[in-house]
């Protein structure tokens, strides 16, 4: 674990235990005050002078916000905040100094909390022009062009629940968080532990991997000298395993934040989604707020802020269910203001995938893994249509568990293929290292995909030859019977 890993650790840490105290401020100015504060000084502990950056890029974006036509702010934020955020990885072009790694996490969840403000507030201005319509709870709910002020604004990108590394959550439930009682009357402690039992396992494994199996040793001559082809290949498998449990480690420290800081939470009856918070029975959340045996007796969960579930990503079975379980509520936010919003239909994946790899960084590495997820999409989509989901055929359980592992064997297999490009991020070292392995998942993901296709448009063939014979003999049955009643 080197010193960015100590320093990140601690200060997740000391966020959680914060939250204690933090809980117990009861007036909701003073707590959003404090809780600002402490934010500023965790970016200011890990930035140094290069605070001017998430400084500079929020006011412009309140200038942006707070001047330009609701119509629009939402583009120009967006536009604004990506540019810099390209100018913030490569200010050594510009003859200043790089950005510590700290910097730019806290740079990146910015990013998304502002543009992701401008577009609620573009949402909501659309919905408040039609005085026709009648909105619905939920609308209602989201609105944020009454209670926002640029000093609000600050509270929100700056408070020190999630201004390191997130989750990304909406304004609304940031603003929920000191409008409504519910962490006053909910176990916030019971719900940290369950997050936190399995992070000292996640730290053992991570620091077993790591030194057993790290990184820097595959840009190491050794590597592609003395070891064979198949040891070279199947590194991807070690290095993505210590990446994951770095992940889940940061991840799941940050949704503690939240749980400790009372962030996120709502009634289970709600139904709060990752990202977004509640999406029905919305009247209730004032009624509950306003009834102190309402208020003691609801259950209550924090899935406005969950992030990351380790067991589901590892052990679902397929590629496409693994991604909608990793940086859950990031993926809300390329959903919501990205996919939804691309005006092509046909072009939206690839406009998501491509501000997904930009938001990440400048490396190459982040393109050569994101850029090729249609591609493995497509591949499985074809096998679980041959394997999972064939119609000609009815598999027996044992043969579907099979299937089924199989599956989720090159699932993992290309999440640890593509990961090695984002580790190693340059394009000349990720193509030395594919070049020493032949690139065989590249191939083997070709492979795959022609050979299902062929598979697959066999099966289709022979289903409708089948049903077309099936339906002949019906066909001559039934007028066999009708000349035998006619005679």
């Amino acid at each position: 674990m080197n010193t960015d890993d100590i320093v990140y650790m601690s200060l997740l840490i000391f966020s959680i235990g914060f939250g204690k105290f933090y809980r117990k401020i009861e007036e909701p100015n003073a707590r959003k005050n404090i809780g600002t504060l402490i934010g500023l000084l965790i970016v200011l502990v890990v930035s140094g002078v290069h605070i001017i950056h998430p400084l500079l890029a929020f006011f412009i974006n309140a200038v942006i916000i707070t001047n330009l036509s609701p119509k629009v702010c939402h583009l120009a934020s967006f536009i604004f905040s990506f540019l810099y955020l390209f100018f913030f990885r490569t200010t050594i072009y510009f003859g200043l100094p790089y950005p510590p790694a700290h910097t730019n996490l806290v740079q990146m969840i910015l990013t998304l909390k502002i543009v992701g403000l401008a577009f609620e507030i573009n949402r909501s201005f659309i919905r408040n022009q039609d005085h026709q319509l009648k909105k619905s709870d939920l609308e209602e709910q989201e609105n944020v062009t009454d209670t926002l002020s640029v000093v609000e604004m600050f509270h929100y990108c700056f408070n020190y629940v999630g201004v390191l590394t997130g989750p990304y959550y909406r304004y609304t439930t940031f603003r929920d968080s000191f409008e409504l009682p519910f962490y006053s009357f909910a176990d916030n402690w019971k719900f940290t532990l369950q997050k936190l039992k399995f992070v000292p396992l996640f730290i053992v494994l991570f620091l077993t991997s790591s030194l057993t199996w790290p990184l820097s040793y595959a840009l190491t001559d050794e590597f592609y000298q003395e070891r064979s082809w198949l040891y070279r290949y199947w590194y991807i498998w070690p290095n993505f395993f210590t990446f994951r449990m770095r992940i889940y480690i940061g991840l799941v420290l940050s949704e503690c934040v939240c749980t400790m800081a009372g962030l996120g939470l709502y009634p289970e009856k709600c139904k709060p989604k990752p990202g977004e918070g509640p999406t029905e029975n919305i009247p209730l959340l004032k009624k509950i707020s306003q009834d102190k045996d309402m208020l003691s007796k609801e259950e209550y969960n924090y899935n406005a802020i969950k992030n990351i579930s380790p067991y589901d990503t590892d052990f679902c079975v397929s590629y496409r269910e693994g991604m909608k379980h990793w940086n859950i509520c990031i993926q809300y936010w390329l959903a919501v203001n990205v996919y939804k919003r691309f005006p092509s239909k046909a072009f939206r994946t690839h406009a998501t995938l491509l501000v997904s790899a930009v938001w990440h960084g400048v490396y190459t590495g982040y393109y050569a893994c994101i850029g090729t997820v249609p591609f493995v999409l497509a591949v499985e989509d074809i096998w679980i249509k041959l394997l999972l989901k064939n119609e000609s055929h009815k598999y027996s359980e044992t043969r579907m568990k099979i299937h089924k592992f199989f599956i989720w064997f090159f699932k993992m297999h290309f999440f640890s293929y593509q990961a090695i490009a984002m580790h190693l991020l340059e394009l000349n070292k990720i193509f030395y290292y594919y070049n020493s392995i032949y690139h065989a998942g590249l191939i083997l993901g070709i492979c795959l995909y022609v050979t299902g296709l062929y598979l697959y448009k066999l099966e289709k063939k022979n289903f409708k030859t089948e049903n077309d014979e099936n339906r002949g003999i019906e066909q001559k049955n039934v007028s066999g019977e009708k000349k035998i009643h006619t005679n």
